[in-house]
């Protein structure tokens, strides 16, 4: 099992848990935007969606740059690569466990 520092894993899934903070994670898969840009298709404020990005950013998720008068946001893959691998050793264990009960029910026929 993947080991990380005491509560990273925590305030990924509690930052990943709320549908807008995984939309904008989403978004900024495909490169880095401005935070008008993360802004623009969500149905509420800027500052709503500033505090969401702050909680990205607390959980080590997003970092934030300012450039001129913009600030920039960027994945951080690390963290995410984290909680990917805790959730690779549950994969590991269900696929042993359904390939355990596939097993058990063709022996049944």
């Amino acid at each position: 099992m993947v080991k990380s520092s005491t509560g990273a894993l925590d305030r990924t899934f509690g930052a990943l848990a709320d549908p807008t903070r995984r939309g904008i994670v989403a978004t900024l898969a495909t490169g880095p935007r401005t935070v008008g840009a993360l802004a623009d298709p969500l149905p509420m404020s800027l500052v709503a969606v500033s505090k969401h990005i702050g909680v990205l950013e607390r959980a080590g998720v997003v970092t934030r740059t300012r450039v001129g008068r913009t600030q920039v946001c960027r994945l951080r893959p690390d963290a995410l690569r984290a909680a990917a691998g805790w959730l690779d050793a549950y994969r590991e264990f269900w696929t042993v466990q359904l390939d355990s009960l596939e097993h058990h029910l063709r022996e049944q026929v």
